[in-house]
């Protein structure tokens, strides 16, 4: 069963979750996950995505070390635009995922962080209201949740992978999973980059 609101987060985002492999793929051990998604289902806090910087719109380099992979994800996205069931390409991609792909759990999560739960906040971000985004796709992939974000023409992006960081950073935060169990990346139906979020030092 699909679980789906709707948030008016300066434009509307359809957040949805797979309540089966919710459970199913958080069960070993990322609980605190399965928790937090069904919460903000329920009650997103929705002042937090209101005014404050938005990690889709970061500019600058967090130095990682990226990585290009042949990865089954760039394969699933080739079949979702195929099935051309909705009007743009990012709704039939993580439309797809969320309901064929056995690994993906949830789209369009909302995730936020505060300045003091991230040393050198207001120097990076300058701002000292909360960062926030909405996360394309979430996977649990070899025991480890994935950030992924979907990126046509993924080969021309600079600053995607600042931003699959924060998202990582934001949903470690939120759930008190350390990050060590994260990994990031992005792609499109040609191309997947990945990266680990704690080799990054900034």
């Amino acid at each position: 069963m699909i679980l789906n609101t709707s948030l008016m987060h300066g434009a509307q985002y359809h957040f949805r979750l797979h309540k089966e492999k919710l459970t199913d793929l958080c069960s070993d051990g990322f609980q605190q996950l399965e928790d937090y998604l069904l919460v903000v289902m329920k009650n997103c806090p929705s002042i937090y995505f209101q005014e404050g910087p938005r990690s889709s719109v970061l500019k600058f380099s967090v130095g990682e070390d990226l990585e290009e992979l042949e990865h089954e994800v760039s394969l699933l996205a080739r079949m979702g635009l195929e099935s051309n069931y909705y009007d743009n390409a990012h709704m039939n991609v993580q439309m797809f995922m969320l309901s064929y792909d056995n690994k993906t759990i949830g789209i369009e999560i909302p995730i936020w962080l505060h300045k003091e739960e991230f040393a050198n906040f207001e120097n990076l971000l300058k701002s000292e209201l909360p960062l926030s985004g909405h996360i394309d796709l979430v996977r649990i992939e070899n025991g480890k949740i994935w950030i992924w974000d979907y990126k046509p023409n993924a080969h021309r992006e600079k600053h995607a992978a600042t931003q699959t960081y924060f998202y990582a950073i934001m949903l470690s935060k939120r759930t008190g999973i350390p990050l060590e169990n994260f990994r990031c990346g992005y792609f499109d139906d040609k191309h997947s980059y990945v990266f680990d979020p704690n080799a990054i030092k900034i």
